[in-house]
């Protein structure tokens, strides 16, 4: 009786996580994904995955919102180097004789792994304009989410994020 109460137990805090983790991919794939050919399901289960199959409680759910949107951010990333990677020939090595034969790879893509590099040399110099950046643009993220998984303030959120869209907008003119 007790091992079918933690059964129950277990299955409902799976759903919660699932439900949780749907809502974090969907509010990401909005708008196509920014071209990444992922959609929510697939996004879900691979971050699912590299995450080790986390469960979270009640209690930890801001925590676990912060660790799956930079595992979500981390899974977008690598499905758009996979698919720059892909439209140039993966593995294979390409010769012309000519730049005009050239393909290249969707300006979407190219984004992502941009902001992605950009958010790398932010979090060198502000980690925590970084996280709120990561759970905005990779999470979808509202303030009030952000400002409870980092245990901050609304307005800190908002002074991190003006900060950081400063620094990316300079980062990302160079």
């Amino acid at each position: 009786m007790v091992m079918d109460q933690a059964r129950k137990a277990q299955a409902a805090l799976s759903n919660t996580t699932y439900r949780n983790l749907h809502a974090l991919a969907r509010a990401r794939l909005r708008d196509g994904g920014r071209n990444t050919m992922l959609d929510t399901t697939a996004l879900v289960h691979e971050a699912y995955l590299r995450m080790g199959g986390v469960q979270a409680t009640p209690d930890e759910r801001r925590r676990f919102l912060a660790y799956a949107s930079k595992t979500m951010r981390s899974v977008i990333v690598d499905a758009a180097r996979a698919r720059q990677a892909e439209r140039r020939g993966g593995d294979v090595c390409i010769v012309t004789l000519s730049d005009h034969g050239q393909e290249q790879a969707p300006a979407a893509a190219d984004q992502v792994l941009r902001v992605h590099e950009a958010l790398l040399e932010l979090a060198a110099v502000d980690e925590r304009s970084a996280r709120v950046v990561e759970m905005r643009f990779f999470a979808g993220m509202a303030e009030a989410e952000i400002a409870c998984a980092l245990e901050v303030s609304e307005r800190t959120v908002r002074r991190d994020w003006d900060k950081a869209r400063l620094v990316l907008a300079q980062v990302l003119r160079d």
